[in-house]
């Protein structure tokens, strides 16, 4: 992958204030597949005190649509047209790490995956599974 790919991915999301807002962090750029951290902040807990399945959810749709954008021409964007999560067990731990991968890149849509796994000093617990479809727009 090469630095111009690299960097427009790290400049999408940048652009994303909302992963700003969850403190999420781009962990690992690679082409058909980014990795995000985000810590599980007060202000993204639930009423039990875990991670909220919108945190969650939101890293996961991230690091997909970056995936697939990995994976397209210069001249465009991508945007979730459909995304399905799978919560397998509570986000519990200090940090969520989201690794999304392409399955098949096409030109009219990829299909993508995400796992999310739920960290402590020393467990990592698979917590969420997602799949979805990216559609490229022009940029």
């Amino acid at each position: 992958m090469d630095q111009t790919s690299i960097d427009r991915i790290k400049q999408s999301f940048a652009a994303q204030t909302m992963m700003a807002t969850l403190g999420a962090q781009l962990a690992r750029v690679e082409q058909g597949l980014v990795r995000i951290t985000a810590p599980i902040l007060p202000c993204a807990k639930q009423q039990q005190g875990l991670g909220h399945g919108g945190l969650t959810f939101s890293i996961g749709d991230v690091a997909c649509g970056l995936a697939a954008l990995s994976m397209m021409p210069l001249d465009q964007e991508v945007v979730t047209a459909e995304i399905k999560i799978n919560m397998l067990a509570p986000a519990q731990g200090d940090l969520l790490i989201a690794t999304g991968k392409v399955a098949k890149a096409g030109r009219r849509l990829s299909v993508v995956t995400a796992e999310v796994h739920a960290e402590t000093a020393s467990n990592r617990t698979l917590i969420a599974i997602l799949q979805g479809t990216m559609v490229p727009v022009p940029r």
